[in-house]
């Protein structure tokens, strides 16, 4: 299974195995495509295609197995949970690029594995990699039988497939980053669910006033929000203070306690996934200067959550 993978690191680091799965394993996905079921019909401009979820439909054990294989081969904490989709490009269609760069809660890693016999170049269906959405592919990659292609998602994953003659045939696996769970996500949307600033102290007025003379909107809103996440938390106002400074790059002005900074930290971290997608860089970051502490009692559940036991 996904043995023999041959790495490249341009325009993103992936990696290509043929052939990827057993053939009984491939005949297993095939029948997929057969199966008496509704597909739904994506058509979005860009994005043209048939797909369906048929993960009930496979062996739990056997995507276990998947999963540990992808863990070993991105070298990252993937969850066992892997969700899987079979997708059709029928002759006309075309998926235009685009990153699928994961919101909070949303799979990072994907295995595409192409299930085509007798595919010839004139047919079209190449998976095209970009180092733009506007640049032309710098990769290609043809979709010959078992050949199945994996990569990590993020801001620069520009992909596409181009227009097909005939039916094209895929499969998708996807897998969560155990620090991006549903869970975290739930979490991270009742915290922010209803938020009112006017309830957060007197004492923020003063550097809120002066950011938002100088700053940028977006920033001053995200320090808001770690502000807001203190405040839910019970922290005492100069910690809101100085979680507001430290999310809106501002130089600290007061002394924190090694509980105050973790919470301002873990605080900055909730605010930036709830505006923008879960940056793994910035994750490790986090989990080097918060790992090695033992997880605060009243932050237990956030804390777990972004920074879980086996990361």
């Amino acid at each position: 299974m996904l043995s023999n993978p041959i790495g490249h690191s341009h325009p993103f680091p992936f990696f290509e195995c043929r052939p990827a799965f057993a053939p009984e394993d491939c005949h297993v996905l095939e029948r997929a495509f057969s199966v008496d079921a509704a597909w739904q019909h994506r058509d979005d401009g860009f994005y043209s295609c048939f797909l369906r979820d048929v993960t009930d439909e496979l062996p739990p054990a056997w995507l276990r197995e998947v999963a540990v294989r992808m863990r070993e081969l991105t070298k990252l904490p993937l969850l066992d949970k892997v969700q899987v989709t079979v997708q059709r490009v029928e002759p006309g269609q075309a998926i235009g690029a685009h990153t699928d760069q994961p919101s909070v809660g949303y799979e990072l890693a994907r295995l595409v594995l192409m299930l085509n016999e007798d595919w010839r170049p004139e047919h079209g269906g190449v998976l095209e990699l970009f180092e733009s959405s506007e640049g032309p592919a710098v990769a290609g990659v043809e979709p010959r039988h078992n050949l199945a292609v994996g990569f990590v998602m993020h801001e620069g994953s520009f992909h596409g497939v181009t227009a097909v003659t005939r039916s094209r045939r895929s499969v998708v696996f996807n897998f969560w980053h155990a620090a991006n769970s549903p869970e975290l996500a739930a979490a991270v949307q009742e915290l922010f669910n209803a938020v009112h600033f006017s309830e957060l102290p007197s004492a923020l007025d003063p550097v809120m006033e002066a950011a938002e003379t100088t700053l940028p909107e977006e920033l001053t809103f995200r320090a808001s929000l770690a502000a807001w996440a203190l405040h839910r938390w019970g922290y005492d106002p100069a910690t809101l203070v100085e979680g507001y400074r430290h999310s809106a790059g501002l130089p600290p002005k007061g002394v924190l306690s090694e509980e105050g900074r973790a919470a301002v930290r873990l605080a900055d971290w909730v605010a930036e996934l709830h505006q923008a997608p879960f940056d793994l860089h910035r994750w490790e970051s986090l989990r080097d200067e918060l790992g090695d502490l033992e997880p605060l009692e009243r932050l237990m559940p956030i804390w777990r959550l972004c920074l879980p036991n086996d990361c």
